[in-house]
């Protein structure tokens, strides 16, 4: 088996957007609601636009591991002087390619991005598995982070 590694398509949404749903699910959500089209929307919309993208693992024509970056834009500050800012997303690896260093090629590959974005800063809200793949490739926890939901 030889994963091969390419960016998402919009011919690949549709089994993107299950792998993302299945991401969610085994990180706990249990809301039983059709978040499909509106993953589709925003899909569509930025990629168009410039402000998402995503690089898959394949084994052949099979999607065995996903990536995702979104990019934003804020205020500049200290920490991040461009004010650009990549917030990473859809970090999921089928369950029988796990341990194969399939995440941290995908994670090397979707920051990169952010880099020729001129990001200044990538972010996660990480799930407890992903949590050593982020420290161990140089992500530092921020205690401070908080969420208001409306």
């Amino acid at each position: 088996m030889k994963i091969q590694y390419r960016k998402l398509t919009s011919g690949d949404l549709d089994t993107f957007i299950q792998m993302r749903i299945s991401q969610l699910r085994e990180e706990g959500a249990t809301e039983n609601i059709d978040l499909a089209p509106s993953l589709k929307d925003y899909y569509v919309r930025h990629m168009a636009d410039g402000t998402f993208v995503s690089w898959l693992a394949m084994d052949e024509d099979r999607i065995v591991g996903t990536s995702g970056m979104s990019f934003v834009e804020k205020p500049p500050y200290f920490g991040c002087p461009s004010g650009r800012i990549g917030l990473l997303s859809s970090m999921y690896t089928d369950p029988r390619y796990r341990r194969m260093g399939i995440a941290k090629e995908l994670l090397s590959r979707v920051v990169d991005e952010a880099r020729a974005y001129g990001c200044g800063t990538v972010q996660i809200t990480a799930s407890d598995m992903g949590v050593l793949l982020y420290a161990d490739f140089g992500f530092v926890k921020n205690g401070n982070f908080m969420q208001y939901s409306l």
